[in-house]
């Protein structure tokens, strides 16, 4: 094997560290001076942080727990397969990925004071430099992180095994563990944010009628450090585990035959993915460089993005031509790009005030809760149809292109350039929380209006990068899916695709089940949030009850026991769902085989994917329409109030349950890939079922 490929992936990397270093001094370059400012920066980073601690200590114990599980089980029969080294790859998974989260999580709270203060020295130029400097960090951490571990087992076990096939098989650890950190991160921090959100919103905005970030609010501390647990890190751990699942899936299929539409050798397909990422990162930073200016943050933005997929299309197609002198694989890499930008695009129209949705729902907001409600409703499941049909002409044309190989290179190509696309939704997070630093730290009111801008962005970008996650999630999980139906007859000669029909009763019975579990799923996260918003809002009337000085300013609310209280919900409540997208698959597999498996991938992936771009332009669009009110100067009124109702509704469909759900989907389909062997020995992979 010629691995010159894997250095050049690798020294892109340490250019992008390189890059990280110069943004941390940027970044630090800027002093926070308001005492106050400091002083609530230091809540909001030593609440986060906490949260973090306490929750990957729980993740420790599982994923501790799970790589015993794949070291001793994987170990069966002839598979060439070792149990051992896929536990290994496993661990480091998790391991990036919960290091991705911790250096985001770092970055982003050290931003959002320096975000308030640049926008009181230097203006809207300096807050969205700084804003955007914090979130590419994270960004390309991520991407940097995926890279270097992939390169790094990859040239690892293949000194050991000296075969291509057996170490990606080994390799495929690596995506599970990404697969339960993101998972876990996206669970785990949506439930934290939106407890804190809702309790925040109910009783102060609505109750009280005090601003969302006045420090007179008990639950806003919390509410700000929501922001940084479910926004950055959950997010990051999300995209994380979708790039170098998207990679893997990629390289799975280059070593199986049948599966590209291309004559190529089994090295170059196997690299060519990674050099995509590569090329990803490269193209992110030199977009990050066009995000500046004094006006138009959105255009900045915008201009960014479209400068980074140029330049990333470019280098795919030098590679492209250099690896395999076709330009196929090129093409299939940049419709899988332009999917993506199309869905943050159509994302964009449903949830942006500028278009006619949103100026439809605040109509309907005028007259009461119910309509508002219901027009948000609506405007979700509208939202569904034009990803869905972007999304099947991209598996249509990238099929005809490369065959199953170019369904997964259109999911990397819609990746490449994760560590902008990353950086674009963690910048609302810090302007957010630079907003409510702004107002608790009493700064002027013009300071005020550039964090509100900014964040108004922040909620677009936001709902945009959801949007690109579920998108990027179906090309994934299908991917994956095509991985698993032929690593099974690679490993055990059965051609599952015999069995894979609609008079096959197992198969409608998983089907069944498999689109039964998002649904299950988002009862779980919402109900979850909904109990942890409920002691919220107890302890925030207590507090105002109990403590009558809060509101006249001579008495402190009691942050930390708000953010004990996100802290602990989220912790508990984060457990179930994270297990049932475990050990959903392994019982299919385990009771059904093969056939009832496989249904229920296929019926979690579409339900999933429609319940997930649902619930999350559902909630962008409720949370615009109120900031759409608010800015038309209407706090207070009738309509705010109906309107903060609907925000309130869609918190934990845009925060937790619809973003949750695609890493539900891929998660479960990678499990799938990586417990082959032991559906293997049931019954010749037709499971218990298949014993009678």
């Amino acid at each position: 094997m010629d691995f010159w490929p894997l250095f050049i992936v690798i020294g892109a990397v340490l250019l992008t560290v390189g890059f990280i270093v110069f943004l941390i001094f940027r970044i630090r370059k800027q002093k926070v001076e308001e005492p106050k400012i400091k002083e609530v920066q230091g809540y909001i980073k030593e609440g986060a942080m906490a949260f973090l601690k306490r929750e990957y200590k729980i993740l420790a114990i599982i994923v501790v727990g799970l790589a015993i599980l794949i070291g001793v089980f994987l170990n069966v029969q002839d598979y060439r397969l070792s149990g051992l080294a896929t536990a290994v790859s496993f661990v480091v998974g998790a391991i990036l990925s919960a290091l991705a989260g911790f250096i985001g999580m770092r970055t982003a709270t050290d931003a959002n004071g320096r975000t308030a203060q640049a926008a009181k020295n230097s203006g809207m130029k300096g807050a969205l430099g700084i804003s955007f400097a914090g979130g590419t960090i994270m960004g390309l951490v991520v991407a940097a992180l995926g890279l270097l571990g992939l390169s790094s087992l990859i040239l690892i076990f293949y000194a050991i095994y000296g075969n291509i096939s057996v170490v990606i098989t080994v390799v495929t650890g690596f995506g599970l563990g990404a697969g339960i950190i993101g998972l876990f991160a996206r669970v785990g921090g949506g439930i934290y944010t939106k407890a804190a959100d809702v309790g925040a919103d109910l009783v102060g905005k609505v109750e009280k009628g005090i601003p969302e970030d006045d420090p007179r609010n008990p639950a806003t501390i919390a509410d700000n450090v929501g922001d940084n647990v479910g926004d950055v890190a959950g997010m990051g751990a999300d995209l994380f585990e979708s790039l170098v699942v998207s990679i893997i899936a990629t390289m799975s299929l280059a070593t199986i035959g049948g599966m590209v539409g291309f004559s190529a050798s089994v090295v170059n397909l196997v690299l060519f993915p990674l050099l995509i990422g590569a090329g990803g990162l490269v193209a992110s930073i030199i977009g990050s460089l066009f995000v500046r200016g004094n006006k138009n943050p959105s255009l900045r933005l915008r201009i960014g993005q479209y400068v980074s997929a140029g330049v990333s299309a470019l280098i795919t197609l030098g590679i492209s031509l250099i690896l395999f002198n076709n330009a196929l694989p090129f093409v299939a890499v940049v419709l899988g790009n332009v999917v993506g930008l199309a869905i943050g695009q159509i994302t964009e129209y449903y949830t942006s005030s500028s278009y006619r949705h949103i100026k439809y729902m605040k109509r309907m907001s005028g007259t009461g809760h119910a309509t508002n409600v219901l027009s948000g409703l609506s405007t979700g499941m509208l939202s569904t149809a034009l990803p869905m049909l972007v999304i099947g002409a991209a598996i249509i044309g990238s099929y005809y292109l490369a065959g199953m190989y170019g369904i997964a290179l259109a999911a990397v190509g819609m990746l490449s350039t994760v560590g902008l696309t990353i950086g674009v939704d963690a910048f609302g997070a810090i302007s957010d929380n630079a907003g409510g630093l702004a107002e608790m730290g009493g700064l002027d009111k013009s300071v005020r209006k550039i964090t509100d801008e900014l964040d108004a962005v922040g909620n677009t970008t936001a709902a945009i990068g959801k949007g690109f996650a579920i998108g990027s999630a179906a090309l994934t999980s299908l991917a994956l899916f095509i991985t698993f139906i032929a690593s099974f007859y690679t490993i055990t000669g059965v051609d599952i695709t015999e069995a894979l029909n609609l008079a096959n009763p197992i198969l409608i019975a998983g089907l069944l089940i498999g689109g039964m579990l998002p649904f299950l799923f988002s009862s779980m996260t919402i109900k979850s949030v909904s109990k942890a918003a409920n002691d919220m809002i107890k302890e925030v009337r207590r507090q105002f009850k109990e403590k009558p000085g809060i509101m006249e300013g001579t008495e402190k609310p009691d942050y930390a026991k708000c953010v004990d209280i996100s802290t602990k919900a989220a912790l508990r409540e984060m457990i179930v769902p994270g297990l049932l997208a475990i050990f959903a698959p392994i019982a299919a597999g385990i009771f059904m085989g093969y056939v009832g498996l496989a249904g229920l991938l296929a019926g979690a992936l579409v339900t999933g994917i429609l319940m997930g771009l649902f619930q999350s332009n559902a909630g962008g669009a409720w949370d615009n329409t109120k900031k759409s009110i608010e800015a038309d100067g209407e706090k207070g009124t009738d309509i705010h109030t109906a309107a903060v109702t609907g925000d309130t509704v869609g918190d934990p469909f845009k925060d937790t349950s619809g973003p949750s759900l695609n890493t539900l989907i891929k998660l479960m389909t990678i499990v799938a890939v990586v417990f082959i062997p032991i559906f293997a020995l049931i019954a010749n992979g037709r499971g218990i079922l298949g014993l009678f």
